[in-house]
């Protein structure tokens, strides 16, 4: 059990980490108007939020340009159209997938680039990729995490394997990533634990990143906070991809680090998300992201339901639930 006490109070270690455009570009292609995205650096910069994520460092040969807004591939001159040579408190931050980036060419060295930390995604079968990811974003000067996805899939002996394998590695925080949103707070307490176990071996710091399929990713988060994680990722009105995210106001409204201020994000959202769900752009909890997450399965079946705006909720379920 948790001291209360701890929850009364803040450590300075925590990092907030905004990923609206990137997983909220799942839901739009990442098609965001210049004033959104310049609006929501500003209110991160007002909000205290630590790290600003700006999308994917997708390979260009592997994703048509056309077919895809400006943030899927995060170019420097677009970078820099939004933030300068960002002479703020906020860092920015691009992910980048195992597979989907080509990076010894996209990714460039931190001297020339005004990105300070690299995110690199993977699954527990592409670890070794990763690593060597991860030693070439050090190699050029950044920060670098690694967020391993569609962990309640995962085996405890394979975890550990990966974990020891990261923790070897430059890597500065490794990442709980529920892709499902399939996570109960309790199955989380122990995932920590184990997450921590390794960072406490290698000198690591740990994060989280929460999908909320069952409307658990801010109870899965601040429970993640209470057994030792520092980084929290968070969205603005939860946009991300299927259920979306742990959300943001949420998120600043329970930290109670003075530095943090929940105003700048309540006022971005009336400003712009609000307008952006009156224009089509769905995302958030519903039936069919409840089902795939109770059955810890990937989203893209719900998603697939929800582009085909059905309302068959039963009858989806009969489907999902026989699948192999």
């Amino acid at each position: 059990m948790k001291e209360i006490s701890n929850l009364m109070n803040y450590r300075d270690s925590i990092k907030v980490v905004d990923a609206t455009l990137r997983d909220g570009g799942l839901v739009n292609d990442f098609f965001f108007t210049d004033k959104f995205v310049h609006d929501l650096y500003l209110a991160n910069i007002k909000a205290g939020v630590d790290y600003m994520e700006f999308g994917y460092k997708g390979d260009k040969e592997m994703f048509d340009k056309t077919k895809f807004g400006k943030w899927k591939f995060c170019d420097e001159d677009d970078l820099r159209a939004v933030v300068g040579d960002n002479d703020t408190d906020l860092k920015i931050a691009v992910m980048a997938d195992v597979g989907r980036c080509n990076y010894k060419e996209d990714i460039i060295d931190r001297n020339d680039s005004v990105i300070d930390l690299i995110r690199v995604a993977t699954y527990l079968n592409q670890i070794p990729t990763a690593v060597d990811m991860i030693e070439n974003a050090k190699n050029k000067g950044y920060e670098v995490s690694c967020n391993i996805m569609a962990i309640s899939t995962a085996q405890e002996g394979d975890l550990r394997a990966a974990l020891d394998i990261l923790g070897k590695s430059p890597v500065d925080v490794i990442y709980i990533v529920d892709s499902f949103g399939a996570m109960y707070p309790e199955q989380m307490q122990r995932l920590a634990a184990l997450y921590v176990e390794y960072a406490e071996k290698y000198g690591k710091k740990i994060g989280i990143h929460a999908h909320n399929n069952q409307q658990l990713a801010f109870a899965n988060t601040i429970e993640a906070v209470g057994d030792g994680v520092d980084w929290l990722d968070a969205t603005y009105a939860s946009m991300g991809r299927g259920a979306g995210n742990c959300a943001m106001e949420l998120l600043l409204g329970f930290l109670k680090n003075p530095k943090y201020n929940v105003f700048p994000v309540i006022k971005f959202i009336d400003e712009h998300m609000t307008k952006m769900r009156e224009q089509g752009v769905v995302w958030g909890y519903d039936l069919q992201y409840l089902m795939t997450g109770l059955l810890n399965q990937h989203p893209r079946t719900a998603i697939a339901f929800t582009k085909d705006n059905r309302n068959d909720y039963a009858e989806f379920y009969k489907e999902i639930v026989t699948m192999d």
